[in-house]
């Protein structure tokens, strides 16, 4: 409570209201922007930030990568493409309903569900910070490669109509992880004498390409006439009986976003994964998921933008950065002569309350940005198909050019763009590689970091109660999914005995 009454005064500060309006602006505009990520956006306007007192400094930044994490959805749901890698989970439902003219409300229920993310992640930042700082020293590499490994886990849900063509696109997705610099030797893998690839593959040229390159030569492939999608050009937020079943999967997605959030090196991207996983597991209407649900939109949508929030606990609690968008701010902090850590609650106490403002300022702004900013997005999806595919291209392409200013980008996006061509042929499907490619690093430097401490001994992931813990909830979710499996197959099979002995 006193955290609270202590911020209130900063709220009527001008200078701050203003930097967090800006910089959620910035945010929604940079993560629409396929291939401009939270980071890269935060990185852009770092520059800026330098003549700034250091409290609008901060909250800019921090704002910026609020309105980032919003901003994903918007491409995911109007052009199949996630604007960022948190977003990868909205583009299965998102899409889906703007396929069936409802991406106005589609938008909405990502703008509403993201709003009430960011307010519970933002009270979890001012109320709970050192009980949840704690939990996050507590992670060992056995502890993460067990998240890891729960974050996989999930790929049996994510697989659709068959387990193994899940299995090797995601194992195909681990492959492409392992390409770049040894995370344990420092020595060059699978890199071709290529200097473009000692740090490995961005998982946005992959995703990019997958989800929206695919698209377009699926669509420059199509003989028949593209089916025109003709969306409403407004933000149509849920009705009071849509907003009630939500409830469910938002919960669940800010109580995964908390969780994962206050993890370094967790995130938004697992978060929204778990989040879409079980929501659809826990939903009454299963079988709408992958379909156009709005439950699928909600629980990412809530999971990644609480993340945003939470994951400012270990940064400003012990000033370890979980990501590379905290990475960026935590750099805004050392310019301005700020050290992140215990003492700063006791130094800079105005800084902390400027910034928790500042982020309920961004949070409001979210949502007045979004309701201007959205209706020109829909407005452009409506116009004929060959001018947008076009823009989108463009769009697409001077977006990976701007990640690093190389070709090479551009070249493995296209390259990826391909490869989802053949995937979508032969009906693979994409997320399990997208969870392969960002949980890849995660499970693999952690395991062999593991193995190094303990001499080589697999016992040390199962002396851990954290590790333990995980591991169980992900045999659990292993085991559920394929039992699942095996019982729909051997109920489905008397009913086609049946039908075709009727035929004959």
């Amino acid at each position: 409570m006193n955290t609270l009454l202590e911020t209130l005064p900063y709220l009527l500060d001008f200078s701050i209201v203003i930097s967090a309006l800006i910089g959620v602006t910035c945010g929604i505009l940079g993560g629409a922007m396929p291939g401009i990520s939270p980071s890269i956006t935060m990185a852009l306007l770092l520059p800026f930030t330098y003549a700034m007192a250091p409290t609008d400094a901060i909250v800019m930044l921090a704002a910026t990568y609020v309105g980032a994490e919003y901003g994903g959805s918007v491409p995911a749901i109007l052009i199949r493409t996630p604007g960022t890698n948190a977003a990868a989970a909205t583009v299965l439902d998102g899409y889906e309903m703007n396929l069936q003219g409802k991406a106005g409300l589609a938008l909405g229920i990502s703008l509403y569900s993201g709003f009430l993310g960011s307010l519970f992640g933002l009270t979890l930042l001012m109320l709970l910070s050192a009980p949840l700082a704690k939990l996050a020293l507590a992670f060992t590499p056995p502890a993460y490669f067990a998240l890891g490994i729960l974050g996989l886990s999930v790929i049996a849900t994510l697989s659709g109509g068959s387990m193994i063509k899940g299995l090797i696109a995601a194992l195909f997705g681990l492959m492409i992880a392992t390409i770049g610099t040894d995370p344990v030797t420092g020595s060059n893998r699978f890199t071709f004498g290529s200097s473009g690839l000692l740090g490995g593959i961005e998982p946005v040229l992959v995703m990019v390409g997958l989800f929206a390159m695919s698209e377009l030569l699926i669509q420059a492939g199509s003989r028949g006439k593209i089916e025109h999608v003709k969306s409403r050009p407004r933000i149509q937020f849920p009705g009071l009986k849509l907003a009630k079943r939500l409830i469910k999967p938002q919960s669940i997605g800010g109580v995964i976003g908390a969780f994962e959030g206050v993890m370094p090196g967790a995130g938004g991207t697992i978060a929204s994964f778990m989040a879409y996983n079980e929501a659809r597991r826990y939903s009454k209407r299963k079988d709408e998921f992958g379909k156009g649900s709005p439950e699928g939109i909600a629980a990412p949508e809530t999971a990644n933008n609480t993340v945003a929030e939470t994951a400012l606990v270990p940064l400003l609690s012990f000033g370890i950065p979980g990501s590379n968008s905290t990475a960026i701010l935590l750099g805004g902090f050392l310019i301005h002569g700020l050290q992140p850590g215990p003492m700063l609650f006791q130094k800079s106490a105005d800084v902390i309350h400027g910034l928790y403002a500042g982020i309920f300022a961004s949070t409001i702004g979210m949502v007045i940005v979004g309701m201007i900013i959205l209706p020109v997005c829909v407005w452009m999806v409506n116009r004929p198909r060959a001018f947008l595919n076009a823009f989108i291209l463009v769009l697409i392409l001077s977006g990976i050019y701007t990640i690093h200013e190389g070709l090479t980008d551009v070249t493995l996006m296209l390259i990826a763009g391909v490869i989802g061509f053949g995937m979508r042929i032969l009906r693979f499907p994409f997320l399990p590689t997208v969870l392969g490619l960002v949980l890849g690093f995660l499970v693999e430097s952690n395991f062999r970091r593991s193995m190094v401490l303990s001499g080589g001994e697999a016992s040390i992931f199962f002396e851990n109660w954290i590790s333990v813990g995980l591991l169980s909830v992900a045999a659990i979710f292993i085991l559920g999914s394929t039992l699942h499996r095996v019982i729909t197959f051997f109920r489905s099979k008397p009913q086609i005995e049946t039908s075709n002995d009727s035929k004959g």
